[in-house]
């Protein structure tokens, strides 16, 4: 509740303060609800989580640019004023601030935090603390182009902050604000902020970094006297005494540790272990369950990646041929027991997506000013992905890769694929740190050497490949993304133009594209869910024509095996199971 001066400025800005705010629309849930539904309000406290991680770090803050971080611990440790409600495309309700309120440009957002929110030190947590974190994160994080948007944030008394969004035109900002990770000022060194460190940090969550080995594991201890384990956001959730993250250099090793109950849940991206390689006595017995869990979020769509920025790949029509080369019904039949998927869509299986769909009027005026960087058979919808006769062999494929390629200007000579003007060989590096990377790479170059091409397959360890892969020092690369259906301003970070020049993002292929910068826009500028799917399609339509990454496969279903003691709610979230509301079976 709302009081003094606090109360007599809400009053003047003539909006209600709310219990939560959604991207488009109103929150589902009501005031005062008492838990989400995909948790459960009885699950037993105790026990422990052992989570299996593959790769090492070396430092404990996830919000910087440099080393190698656990990212894990920040929903553990960091709280944020407001949390995502997992049953909704991008709803968001009160954690740390108990009402928002914005005006219906959102020109501006406002929070009042809860009187009782505390650090694991006991230290109040204030308003200073809210500015100290935009302040710290705008200029020294990995985030400062979404906290850069804001004008100014001023304190309207010790539990109330106003952060000005005028002149911004993204609607997604007041959210991506209430999602910002609030830090202790009296606990934090702002000149050393952007350093490595394994120092435990302090944030106002519900675990506290217990223990550390180097590069080895992190271990986190349920916090007694967490202010906001009462709160009905956290219901049901953070039931475990000790979490501990495991790491692991390679996946066959982190397989093996779980086999033997060193982890006590793995998510299985491999199909063909998830066929085959869980026959061990423990899942013969019960003692390992396996459940395949329905997620209706964009599934984890797995790419090869161009490094538009090397001049071999500057050619779309080289992009292209490579994509036609790629033999996905060939390793999915032979390596995957058929169980992938194969779309062209950066949004697959949701209406976000543009594959297989002719664009509407709203996508025609988006496009309009960019004509002729949609591609005439993505604007229809009747663009399809290669289907090849699953031989490894397919003619057909080679037919058209060819021809591409003579257009941009290269020809087969003695078997060997060579530039007209002179003569140099087509030749590049594919990186790769996994084994299961190699050998998509091995069957990848096998289609490659149809073409006359030759491709290096370089393995390196996963420090290495993350080095490189930060640096864009690389010709290609297989990479994920995580997509949700109400992307945002994290779209920047995958394609936006500036992103492409700076070290630490996640533009890899190198995306320079007004086209895409101006949908990028819109999709933060619309107020009804209609128009920001039109938007979405449209970037994925532009993605889709530049043929920057090759679609490699996607996974339909959340795979999840787990040791029978780990147990989760009955009712899964609309993007799948949530660790947060697991517990220990007693």
């Amino acid at each position: 509740m709302l009081a003094g001066p606090t109360a007599m400025w809400a009053a003047q800005e003539g909006v209600p303060p709310k219990h939560g705010i959604a991207m488009h629309g109103e929150p589902q849930l009501p005031a005062g609800f008492d838990h989400f539904a995909y948790a459960n309000p009885n699950a037993p406290k105790g026990g422990r989580l052992v989570f299996g991680v593959i790769g090492t770090f070396d430092s404990l803050n996830p919000m910087i640019v440099k080393g190698i971080a656990v990212p894990q611990i920040r929903g553990y440790v960091f709280e944020s004023l407001l949390t995502r409600g997992r049953d909704e495309p991008f709803t968001l309700y009160g954690l740390l601030a108990d009402t928002v309120q914005t005006d219906d440009a959102r020109d501006y957002v406002t929070f009042h935090l809860r009187p009782e929110a505390r650090f694991s030190d006991g230290h109040p947590l204030t308003s200073d603390d809210v500015i100290f974190s935009w302040q710290l994160l705008k200029d020294k994080s990995r985030y400062r182009s979404y906290y850069g948007k804001v004008g100014k944030a001023e304190a309207l008394d010790a539990q109330t902050v106003r952060f000005d969004l005028s002149g911004a035109n993204d609607r997604e900002l007041a959210l991506v604000i209430g999602l910002m990770p609030i830090l202790p000022k009296h606990a934090t060194d702002a000149a050393a902020f952007e350093e490595t460190s394994l120092a435990a940090p302090i944030g106002s969550g519900p675990y506290r970094v217990s223990a550390v080995k180097p590069g080895t594991s992190v271990t986190l201890t349920r916090n007694a006297d967490y202010w906001g384990k009462d709160v009905n956001v956290n219901r049901g959730l953070w039931n475990f005494d000790e979490v501990r993250f495991d790491y692991f250099r390679d996946s066959n090793t982190l397989f093996e540790a779980f086999t033997r109950g060193l982890v006590d849940f793995r998510v299985e991206t491999e199909p063909s272990r998830w066929a085959t390689a869980y026959d061990f006595p423990a899942v013969r017995d019960g003692r390992v369950i396996k459940d395949t869990i329905a997620d209706h979020s964009p599934p984890p769509s797995h790419y090869y990646i161009f490094n538009a920025r090397r001049p071999l790949f500057a050619d779309v029509r080289v992009r292209e041929a490579l994509t036609l080369l790629y033999d996905f019904e060939w390793i999915n039949q032979n390596y995957f027991f058929g169980l992938y998927r194969h779309s062209a869509s950066y949004f697959a299986e949701t209406e976000l997506s543009a594959y297989m769909r002719a664009e509407d009027e709203r996508e025609k005026k988006l496009l309009a000013p960019y004509a002729g960087e949609v591609r005439a058979d993505i604007a229809d919808g009747s663009f399809r992905l290669p289907v090849s006769d699953a031989t490894g062999r397919d003619r057909e494929t080679l037919r058209r890769a060819l021809k591409l390629l003579n257009d941009a200007g290269y020809q087969l000579s003695g078997g060997t694929l060579k530039r007209r003007t002179d003569g140099q060989p087509f030749t590049f590096e594919i990186l790769v740190s996994t084994r299961d990377q190699e050998r998509i790479a091995l069957a990848f170059a096998r289609d490659l050497k149809r073409a006359g091409i030759t491709p290096t397959i370089r393995v390196v360890d996963t420090v290495q490949f993350d080095q490189r892969r930060l640096a864009f020092d690389f010709d290609m690369i297989q990479n994920r993304w995580d997509q949700s259906l109400s992307p945002g301003n994290e779209q920047t970070f995958y394609f936006g133009a500036k992103a492409a020049e700076n070290q630490g993002t996640r533009n890899y292929m190198g995306v320079k594209s007004i086209a895409v910068d101006a949908m990028i826009a819109a999709m933060l500028e619309t107020r009804e869910r209609s128009d920001f799917v039109a938007a979405v399609r449209a970037l994925d339509r532009l993605l889709m024509s530049g043929f920057y990454a090759i679609p490699l496969f996607n996974v339909p279903d959340q795979w999840i095996a787990r040791w029978s003691r780990i147990q989760h709610p009955e009712n899964s979230s609309l993007v799948g199971s949530v660790t947060e509301t697991w517990w220990q079976r007693p």
